[in-house]
């Protein structure tokens, strides 16, 4: 029980790394075209996919076997998805970044991927102290 509890944390983590790490390159690519005239600024939805399989909002079959349907409905299966703001436009020209939600944006992202490795980090130290006996 232990075991499929770590993998599931684990796979939870990860999937929050890339989603981090690709949020992180959409808003850097957001600023870089700050000037771009008609540029519309991107964003990842993640967090909004993993809140809603957490609720349990829909049905998730329980599996015995890795051969049975499963409704795809599970924290294994969750993905983060690159969206394009097309809503609004903060100039004349057609771009919409505001630049300063985006600088807000990545210092926020930033934190969030230092803490994820950092969560990272301590379980692999915590499992090689196990694993070493305590020494």
């Amino acid at each position: 029980m232990v075991g499929k509890i770590d993998e599931i944390t684990y796979n939870l983590i990860k999937k929050s790394i890339d989603a981090s790490s690709s949020r992180g390159k959409v808003i850097a690519n957001n600023i870089a075209n700050v000037n771009t005239k008609g540029f519309k600024a991107s964003y990842v939805v993640f967090e909004d996919k993993l809140k809603n399989i957490l609720e349990n909002k829909g049905i998730d079959l329980k599996t015995t076997n890795e051969r049975h349907i499963s409704s795809g409905n599970s924290i294994n299966n969750i993905n983060y998805e690159i969206k394009k703001n097309t809503a609004s436009s903060m100039r004349l020209d057609g771009n919409n970044v505001d630049i300063d939600s985006e600088m807000v944006s990545l210092a926020e992202n930033t934190i969030l991927y230092n803490a994820l490795i950092s969560q990272t980090n301590s379980r692999i130290a915590m499992r090689r102290l196990v694993t070493n006996g305590g020494k």
